[in-house]
């Protein structure tokens, strides 16, 4: 009963001051999203590039069925996880930027940083060796973190389109193909978008954002449409919305931007196929293999939609041919944050890589974003 007057007044007054129990829930589905999406993650990646025959041969008839553990007792996280962090972190520096100065418009800027900050993480073997700052330690601070300096099959076009510079204008018009790689429409752009969703912006507003900021790397509209639809449907969730709901709300949202048709189709498609029967492989397969935004985002929609129980919806979006660790991480996003991280699988979240800097990164986040 109380969750559900807490659901209520989120829903009523998404983007107000929050009440005690209010601040409570929407911390728990911050952290439950970036949680979730690194859980999904470190599903898939390893699984990733596998066929749903090899994936079947190695685990048996019903695919990988939890985490594969690396020798050290650790589910390894992607380029996925890996960029999501940054994304976070550099929202949470745009939303106090705007709070102390009062003035907007510096995010798309502070998230390319946030990318270029990843970027070095590729290129360099560590962090470079810093004195101790005063004060209290900062677990959050990514680029002092070591483990987040590991190439997992980061994708091409996000590497080229960074190396490019490019900062989009926060009043960019929305519907032409972007100045970087605009015929690229890859999951690079989905797969990092769900922090867009966790500011308590509207969701227009979180939609445009993610979908502007997608430009930093990929041009084509649907990559980033679908970036910005993940973006609008996590805005849903964490007020309290359901995951259908949240979906229909977004592909009404979408419907006001020109050439918006391919993203648009792949997400009802992902709602119909939920509703047509018993989940299988076959099912998710039908909706393509993940490698394109649109398809990624349908997969994971799909899965979350498809199975009421989180653990079985992580092992859908991830047993398939093709790009399972971004298809399992947008399903994770979804699925934490739709009921938080407190219904996430205890087992498979302490197993995956960099779990404490994730809800500390998720925990800076939100208590930035509660401060007006």
């Amino acid at each position: 009963m109380a969750q559900t007057v807490i659901e209520e007044w989120c829903m009523k007054n998404p983007w107000g001051p929050l009440s005690w129990e209010a601040t409570v829930a929407y911390r728990a589905r911050v952290r439950g999203c970036l949680l979730g999406g690194a859980v999904g993650d470190a599903l898939g990646y390893a699984v990733e590039f596998s066929s749903l025959d090899a994936i079947r041969a190695a685990h048996g008839p019903r695919g990988l069925r939890g985490p594969l553990a690396d020798a050290a007792g650790v589910s390894l996280i992607s380029d996925d996880t890996q960029m999501t962090l940054f994304t976070a972190e550099a929202l949470r520096a745009a939303h106090a930027r705007e709070r102390r100065k009062g003035i907007g418009g510096a995010a798309p800027r502070l998230v390319q940083e946030g990318y270029l900050r990843w970027l070095d993480t590729q290129r360099k073997p560590g962090p470079e060796a810093k004195g101790t700052p005063p004060g209290p330690p900062r677990p959050a601070d990514l680029s002092s973190q070591a483990w987040l300096y590991a190439q997992r099959a980061p994708g091409n076009a996000c590497l080229s389109g960074l190396e490019q510079g490019y900062v989009p204008d926060p009043a960019l018009a929305l519907g032409p193909r972007g100045r970087v790689n605009p015929e690229s429409k890859g999951c690079g752009t989905v797969m990092r978008s769900a922090p867009f969703g966790l500011t308590r912006a509207p969701a227009d507003r979180a939609f445009e954002l993610a979908a502007r900021c997608a430009q930093i790397t990929h041009g084509h509209p649907t990559g980033y449409y679908a970036a910005g639809a993940l973006a609008a449907i996590v805005t849903h969730l964490v007020a309290g919305d359901s995951l259908e709901g949240a979906v229909l709300r977004t592909l009404r949202l979408l419907a006001r931007y020109p050439g918006h048709e391919e993203t648009s189709t792949a997400l009802t498609a992902a709602v119909d196929l939920a509703a047509a029967g018993e989940p299988s492989a076959e099912r998710v397969e039908s909706l393509g293999a993940g490698w394109v935004a649109e398809e990624a985002l349908a997969i994971g929609v799909y899965a979350a939609l498809a199975t009421p129980a989180v653990a079985d919806a992580l092992l859908l979006a991830v047993n398939h041919s093709g790009d399972s660790d971004s298809t399992g991480s947008v399903c994770g996003n979804l699925l934490g944050a739709l009921h938080g991280d407190h219904e996430l699988p205890e087992e498979w979240v302490r197993l995956t890589e960099g779990r404490a800097v994730i809800a500390a990164v998720a925990d800076d986040l939100s208590g930035e974003c509660v401060r007006r």
